[in-house]
């Protein structure tokens, strides 16, 4: 089946703004293959970008380089790249989406950006902290990580316990305002956040765009497309 006919049988004229570098990388294109899986039209969103968020169904802040710490009252600590760019474009996109309501998926650097955004901290090398686990790129499901039961994401995945893949160097420290930790790895570093206040939010610190060939993993997409779906449904329905 053809990627026109997925989205003219499924979802028709859904359309998910996916945040990403200058450069679209093989995971902002594993995103993309997520979502059109479900049927969805990506949109690639580069740095500096502007967007009418209004005219979008949902928002993907994909994975990438460092948020600068100046975003959360830091210096540098680490020697790393950094995209201010980006920063400020993501800001202005998160600042529209959460005006709007519409649905965001924030995946590594978009998890800690969500976080920032609302006031929190990061923890800008795990590395020295690690007891429980080795840090070490790991691109299989080989992270032991522990779902809140009663959470979006601990209801979706439909186990307390799950594999992810660990590819990040820096963590959420201080949590921001008006959000829930929902998944934690082996040493307690944060692995998934979501939102409090109704709007479907949610961050997740590892990648399930390398992880297609997992039926959780699709499922986070797929939660995410069907509230999409569900939001643009609302929007289109008349005043009473």
């Amino acid at each position: 089946m053809s990627e026109q006919d997925l989205t003219e049988n499924n979802l028709p004229g859904l359309t998910i703004g996916i945040s990403g570098p200058a450069r679209r990388r093989v995971a902002q294109q594993l995103i993309s293959f997520g979502l059109r899986l479900q049927g969805v039209r990506p949109y690639y969103i580069r740095p500096g970008t502007r967007v009418d968020v209004s005219m979008l169904d949902g928002l993907v802040l994909s994975g990438g380089t460092h948020v600068h710490p100046e975003r959360y009252g830091q210096e540098p600590q680490v020697s790393a790249h950094y995209d201010k760019a980006r920063d400020k474009t993501d800001f202005q996109l998160l600042e529209q989406a959460e005006s709007v309501g519409i649905p965001v998926l924030g995946i590594c650097r978009g998890a800690q950006f969500i976080n920032i955004f609302h006031g929190g901290s990061l923890c800008q090398n795990v590395t020295p902290l690690r007891v429980n686990t080795r840090h070490r790129p790991l691109l299989l499901p080989m992270q032991t990580v522990r779902l809140v039961k009663s959470s979006r994401l601990g209801k979706l995945m439909r186990a307390p316990v799950i594999g992810a893949n660990r590819i990040h160097s820096q963590a959420i420290k201080r949590l921001g305002k008006n959000l829930q930790v929902t998944a934690v790895d082996n040493d307690l570093f944060v692995q998934a956040i979501e939102s409090t206040r109704g709007q479907w939010l949610m961050g997740l610190q590892w990648h399930p765009e390398y992880l297609l060939y997992h039926s959780g993993h699709r499922r986070i997409f797929s939660e995410f497309v069907q509230a999409a779906l569900s939001f643009k449904l609302a929007r289109l329905e008349p005043a009473s």
